[in-house]
């Protein structure tokens, strides 16, 4: 319900008039009295002259327009008690040095706004604002942004990206963090950014940076994931570290770029051309944005594979309020398997890049230019253990198999789902969920428990999917799967992962 009305759009006036719940506000610009329109005798309505104050004040038609919509802010402070320092101190921090000279101006307009209401107006309002402390210890942010912060001190190094919303953004932070931040003792960078051509060409690019030892990653949304498919494909098989950042929006095809939607849950999952599997990670938050963007690059180093952090709209471009982001000092890059000279110079016999002595699913790598004894061809056809070209069945197996071995050796390494029971022992129902789902489930939850209705929770945070997730469906008559698209994507990669009973998944 909407308690205070600020209508300042002429097209959608008389909807903003019928929103307002009874004994609410509506505020609006009296410089055109809407009497007629204002047709309710439940609200309560506040008329500025807003315009007719600023054009008296102001010349310049642009600044007109623009002061108008800060006169207002400070009709507001005056009704509902806003603090004018702290009003000041937000415009400081907007502008910044650079702009130092608008804060006046700006603030000039919230005083013309200010000084009116509390000529004409009782002010405060019953409904008005009081300081308290509960946002210490949080910030207020998005997850793009953390996003960027998280690959920076992860320690990545290049990034290559074709712009697409609501990805854009990503690469924005991560360019202003970078050009702060990574430089050497000469004030030489030490990073790389570059605007490809397409998705396609900067999924390559990244693949290049990986395979050469750098910590590289893009960012996009669901049509730049499609197009990058051959070199996520390439990527899989020729086992190279990269990491991909996929804000997801509405779709099919171009779809609706400024809406949320989770509809590249299975995209992500399986992308490429033949068997592929990759490991996806689902923040909920821009804080866990931040905290598996850090960890997508260890992953991606450890098992040698394309990573995805799949995100969306709402936690990548929307603001949040979340706990203060903690960085561990102690924090040192998981690198995996890569051989240094010295191990390459020690090598008895020929170095096999895809060969598995660990049996664990993940060979040892080299990088280009390190030893003699660690060149190899690096081939999207098929290949053997040492990475010589193959069309004999049994080489191709092999291979193929030690890397779904090494996916499979993953579930002990991805975040783990987080599980909550409504009490000490599991009800008969259940809610499984990803992502941005995770607040209005919360909500729900808490708001059935009080009509009696009670449901325990599990929040997928990766694929592959543990056991955990295995057991949570096992343990409820009923599991139903709340997921933001049309065709129950989530609910299809449990039953084909999980073999889960199709009976119980609603």
């Amino acid at each position: 319900q909407v308690h205070f009305m600020v209508a300042m759009n002429a097209e959608t006036f008389a909807k903003d008039h019928a929103e307002i719940a009874p004994g609410g506000y509506l505020f609006y610009d009296s410089t055109w009295p809407r009497t007629r329109e204002i047709t309710r005798d439940d609200i309560t309505v506040i008329g500025v002259p807003l315009a007719e104050m600023i054009n008296h004040h102001f010349v310049e038609p642009r600044t007109r327009i623009l002061m108008k919509n800060v006169a207002y802010v400070g009709s507001l402070a005056a009704l509902l008690d806003l603090d004018l320092e702290i009003i000041e101190q937000l415009l400081k921090e907007t502008f910044g040095e650079k702009k130092a000279k608008l804060v006046g101006p700006n603030m000039e307009a919230v005083e013309i706004g200010y000084d009116y209401a509390k000529k004409h107006y009782d002010c405060p309002l019953p409904l008005h604002v009081r300081k308290a402390d509960m946002t210490k210890g949080h910030v207020i942010v998005d997850g793009n942004t953390t996003a960027a912060l998280g690959a920076m001190l992860a320690g990545a190094n290049v990034a290559a990206w074709y712009p697409i919303t609501p990805s854009t953004s990503v690469m924005d932070a991560f360019t202003s963090f970078c050009a702060k931040h990574r430089h050497d003792d000469q004030g030489q960078p030490q990073y790389k950014i570059i605007q490809a051509e397409d998705e396609l060409a900067a999924c390559g690019m990244v693949l290049g940076a990986g395979w050469m030892g750098a910590r590289a990653f893009t960012a996009t949304s669901g049509p730049g994931i499609s197009l990058m498919n051959e070199f996520i494909s390439f990527g899989y098989y020729t086992e190279i570290p990269a990491v991909i950042f996929d804000i997801q929006r509405v779709g099919p095809s171009t779809g609706m770029p400024t809406r949320t939607q989770q509809s590249d849950i299975n995209e992500c999952a399986y992308a490429g051309h033949g068997d592929t599997r990759h490991i996806c990670l689902y923040p909920a938050d821009p804080r866990e944005a931040f905290d598996f963007a850090i960890r997508s690059f260890d992953l991606a180093e450890h098992f040698q594979t394309p990573v995805f952090v799949v995100s969306d709209l709402d936690i990548g471009m929307n603001e949040w309020m979340v706990p203060e982001l903690k960085w561990n000092e102690s924090y040192r890059p998981d690198r995996g398997k890569v051989l240094s000279a010295g191990d390459l110079d020690k090598l008895e016999g020929r170095f096999g890049r895809y060969q598995d002595p660990d049996r664990d699913g993940v060979p040892y790598r080299s990088l280009p230019g390190v030893h003699p004894k660690g060149a190899y061809f690096t081939r999207g056809s098929g290949h053997s253990e040492h990475g010589t070209y193959t069309e004999d069945a049994s080489e191709y197996q092999r291979v193929l198999d030690r890397i779904r071995r090494k996916f499979d050796t993953a579930k002990d390494h991805v975040p783990a789902p987080y599980i909550d029971y409504a009490r000490s022992k599991p009800v008969k129902a259940g809610i499984i969920s990803l992502g941005s789902c995770d607040l209005a489930i919360k909500e729900a939850r808490h708001n059935l428990k009080e009509k009696g209705s009670e449901f325990d929770y599990c929040r997928i945070r990766a694929f592959p999917f543990t056991d955990e997730i295995r057991r949570f469906i096992d343990e409820h008559d009923t599991v139903f799967i709340v997921e933001q698209n049309r065709d129950a994507q989530l609910k299809a990669m449990l039953q084909a992962e999980l073999d889960a009973d199709a009976r119980k998944l609603v």
